[in-house]
């Protein structure tokens, strides 16, 4: 029996990992794409397009190796975002081993954005990272912030997207959460 119910576990983390990709792939908004061609992509509201479309898929995965609850999670994550890009109506035929190679250029940027501690925000930095990959290496403030907070909102959803997905982190009152997995 126990091989039947660890095979029902994986079956429904895959599918949680899905149902997690698939909020991913919400379209951004177009007043946002407009706004991003008009501001650094010089007009090109496809390539906009394809910079929100990347930042949050990048954002999710990460924010899934960061946050999830199971270690075994970012690796479902990743393996159905690979999956779904392949599947990808949005993708040109022929272009899949572009749009790969440009995803994983944008997740490493995002990953280093994440991790520094340069005393900008998050928000900020990752904001950095869209725009230069969008055109606009030196940013004017106002562009910088109006980035930000999309990608804050981004940061936000993927971040609730995962708890709901996945679930969220519950102790009883009367267990500190040092107590838990053995630490002292």
């Amino acid at each position: 029996m126990r091989l039947f119910g660890d095979w029902t576990a994986e079956r429904d983390r895959k599918r949680r990992a899905a149902s997690f990709v698939r909020a991913l792939h919400a379209e951004p908004d177009e007043e946002d794409v407009a706004w991003l061609a008009a501001t650094a992509a010089g007009g090109d509201t496809d390539h906009a397009r394809w910079e929100w479309r990347y930042a949050r898929r990048a954002l999710g995965l990460l924010v899934a190796q960061r946050d999830s609850l199971d270690d075994r999670t970012p690796s479902l994550v990743a393996q159905e975002l690979s999956e779904s890009l392949a599947r990808d109506p949005n993708i040109a035929v022929g272009a899949l081993a572009l749009a790969g190679k440009q995803f994983n250029e944008r997740l490493s940027a995002y990953r280093d954005a994440l991790l520094s501690r340069s005393g900008e925000p998050t928000a900020t930095r990752v904001a950095r990272i869209l725009l230069a990959f969008t055109g606009l290496v030196r940013p004017k403030p106002d562009v910088l912030a109006r980035a930000a907070a999309t990608l804050g909102r981004y940061l936000g959803e993927v971040s609730v997207a995962l708890e709901q997905a996945f679930g969220s982190a519950s102790l009883p009152e009367d267990v500190p959460p040092s107590s838990v997995g053995g630490a002292p």
